[in-house]
């Protein structure tokens, strides 16, 4: 049967309805798309705005930089370096920063002392030193080529000496050697590589390497020993111990 003109017409209006339909579709598509990139990018400026907000300090000294601020609220306290005596030469192996949860500190310091002292003292270190409030020191290696193996010997050296000190038991010693996990011997620490090691509640020492946990010691006898390294009466870098006091009188 022959299609008659109105027939024909018909169709022809039905294609182009179909087609006005399809092109709405495709430009609401291309509405949409544009819109999800916008807050794509939107998303992307307040990351970076983010980004930039965290403020840094760098340490002068190795030019590593330190977040003001940590994710879990401690502030930095204090920044210096570690150093070795390496044959003839000092080496320095890390630049670090002691980061206190200031809050905690505030209260513990206040329910100790009546008042501030004029000058940082034993007393006010050791206060610190015996507490479980939350400290964590950052170490950024410069020290190009260090391994795991270099640093757990390091460690448990420096950290024995300190036990002897403090009249530690033979499983205390042991203990010590938990510091570093289970880190491989293998591990390389390129230069910029971190390790974390916060005193957590409960006397409680935990090790990042790179990030990932390798290790959580409960021990007061250990909590103490670490943190006698930075703030003890031979401290690592005595620049480091007295701006960390400063920073301690500041808080009453």
């Amino acid at each position: 049967m022959a299609t008659t003109e109105a027939e024909i017409k018909e169709q022809k209006a039905v294609a182009m309805t179909e087609e006005e339909e399809q092109l709405k579709v495709d430009m609401k598509e291309e509405v949409v798309t544009k819109e999800e990139k916008q807050n794509g990018k939107e998303e992307e400026v307040v990351k970076e705005d983010k980004e930039e907000e965290v403020k840094m300090e760098v340490e002068p000294s190795t030019g590593v930089k330190f977040p003001v601020k940590v994710s879990d609220g401690k502030q930095l306290d204090a920044m210096g370096v570690r150093k070795k005596r390496v044959t003839l030469l000092n080496v320095t192996v890390y630049g670090f920063g002691i980061y206190g949860d200031n809050d905690k500190l505030t209260e513990l310091l206040k329910s100790k002392f009546e008042k501030a002292p004029e000058q940082p003292t034993k007393e006010l270190y050791e206060t610190v030193i015996d507490s479980d409030v939350g400290l964590m020191v950052r170490l950024v290696i410069v020290f190009p080529g260090l391994t795991m193996n270099m640093v757990r010997k390091n460690f448990d050296e420096v950290l024995g000496g300190v036990l002897k000190k403090l009249n530690g038991a033979p499983e205390d010693f042991e203990v010590a050697k938990r510091l570093m996990g289970e880190a491989t011997d293998g591990i390389k620490l390129s230069s910029g590589s971190v390790i974390e090691i916060t005193r957590l509640p409960g006397y409680t020492l935990q090790t990042k390497v790179k990030d990932e946990v390798i290790s959580t010691v409960e021990s007061e006898l250990l909590c103490r020993a670490y943190f006698h390294l930075y703030l003890g009466e031979d401290p690592f870098d005595k620049n480091a111990k007295e701006k960390f006091g400063a920073s301690l009188l500041s808080l009453f």
